[in-house]
């Protein structure tokens, strides 16, 4: 494929195009590194052109001319995904939304944003007006409201709202097909659910209508504890304490901690510490709850005071990276635990050699503890059996060592999106290789 001449195409078209070899590699990469098995598979997959599309007609025209061309098309936003979702596979187009960063409209309880608006400045504008985001990832000041549709699940605000995926978190979308004449379809409640966690394998998402949640004087709160177990107790009854507003509970086992150096004034050698925000009206029932367990609280702060650190960012995956960033070896899994006795029962197996991290979810109606364990990597084979041995133990395991949506998911088909896709995408062009289904499926 020509693509000096495919390029020249896209720009007669007014299209903003890039195709310096520097940017177009640093453009078709996320945290795929995170796990060794993704770095060898895919550090070597580039994109061909990236085309910036400013607004919903641009995004016709690069469909457009994607179909027409037969190219391989990937959308991308912050490039913030941990298991490659946004890089391209086939090469070809990658789709950059970044500048459709608009805030359409507010109402109470929901907000309507094209794709490309971070999380931090939509939150910012939902808390000007008593709102905020339901759930947000740890990648939250960079991350964007479509990325994170498309390739996340989780975050902080799940330990009241679940996850993405459940009903009521996503009310609807606007969509472009990859048809031969591309349409802009208006998705519904249970009809946008197949957008979510889909890689844009499915449809270019142009805008989205998300639920919000009535804010709150926030404080986050530092509590360390001499073992893992006495911490994972404290943190369950905190999370199952109905009286007490919160959006994060977090878990790290020593040596985690250690990891932390911004926070080492408020953290106590060899112990595990729980990571908290919670509302500050409910500092005093909080702070029994701490006394109760035996614990230390050792740092309590306003989200609106003047701070050194946000505990987000020391949550979810921010905790592989920071734990990367000192050990390279390391990497993570992504746990369905279920409960606290099957925690416990891992950690005293494996000891440091899967160094356990909690977050506390909802899931269908309970809320119970996950996580985001870390890993002493040595072989591949070795990463299987400790994968083995948790399935074994009852736990579940989203896994992030593969690329496609259903190995890295549940491990299940979902037959509402490879339907969707076959409607809006038929030739099979956006983002080739992630949707294993589509893979194995009789094509329409």
């Amino acid at each position: 494929m020509e693509w000096q001449a495919i390029a020249k195409e896209f720009r007669q078209q007014g299209l903003v195009v890039i195709d310096d070899p520097s940017l177009c590699q640093k453009l078709s990469l996320d945290y795929y590194y995170f796990s060794p098995i993704l770095a060898a598979q895919l550090k070597d997959k580039r994109a061909d052109l990236i085309v910036l599309a400013r607004n919903e007609i641009e995004i016709l025209t690069v469909a457009s001319l994607c179909v027409y061309f037969q190219i391989p098309l990937t959308v991308r936003g912050a490039g913030t995904g941990n298991y490659g979702q946004c890089i391209p596979l086939e090469g070809g187009v990658i789709l950059d939304l970044s500048q459709m960063n608009r805030v359409l409209s507010f109402q109470p309880g929901q907000v309507i944003a094209e794709p490309g608006v971070r999380l931090s400045a939509l939150d910012k504008q939902a808390q000007d007006m008593g709102w905020e985001l339901r759930m947000a990832p740890s990648t939250y000041q960079v991350a964007t409201l479509g990325g994170f549709i498309g390739g996340g699940s989780v975050g902080m605000g799940s330990i009241n709202y679940g996850m993405l995926t459940d009903r009521g978190n996503l009310r609807g979308a606007r969509v472009v097909t990859l048809e031969d004449d591309p349409q802009v379809l208006s998705l519904r409640g249970e009809q946008a659910r197949v957008l979510l966690h889909a890689y844009g394998t499915n449809g270019i998402i142009s805008q989205l209508e998300v639920a919000l949640a009535p804010t709150a004087p926030w404080a986050e709160a530092i509590v360390c504890f001499e073992t893992f177990k006495a911490a994972t107790v404290f943190a369950q009854d905190l999370a199952n304490s109905g009286g007490i507003h919160k959006k994060q509970v977090a878990v790290h086992a020593h040596p985690i901690p250690e990891y932390f150096t911004a926070l080492k004034s408020w953290l106590l050698p060899d112990h595990s510490a729980v990571f908290v925000i919670v509302s500050d009206y409910d500092r005093e029932a909080c702070e029994a709850l701490v006394h109760h367990h035996g614990g230390q609280l050792t740092d309590y702060q306003l989200q609106s005071s003047k701070k050194s650190h946000r505990l987000l960012e020391f949550c979810w995956n921010h905790t592989t990276l920071l734990a990367r960033a000192v050990d390279e070896s390391l990497t993570y899994l992504q746990v369905f635990y279920g409960n606290l006795a099957r925690v416990e029962k891992l950690h005293t197996y494996f000891g440091t050699e899967v160094m356990i991290h909690l977050e506390f979810l909802r899931v269908n109606g309970q809320i119970i503890p996950a996580g985001l364990p870390l890993i002493r990597y040595t072989t591949e084979k070795r990463l299987a059996e400790i994968m083995k041995i948790h399935r074994d133990a009852g736990a579940s395991i989203a896994n992030p060592h593969v690329y496609t949506i259903e190995e890295g998911g549940n491990g299940q088909i979902d037959p509402a999106q490879l339907a969707f896709k076959k409607k809006v995408d038929p030739y099979g062009l956006l983002n080739p290789g992630k949707m294993k289904s589509w893979l194995f499926s009789s094509r329409p």
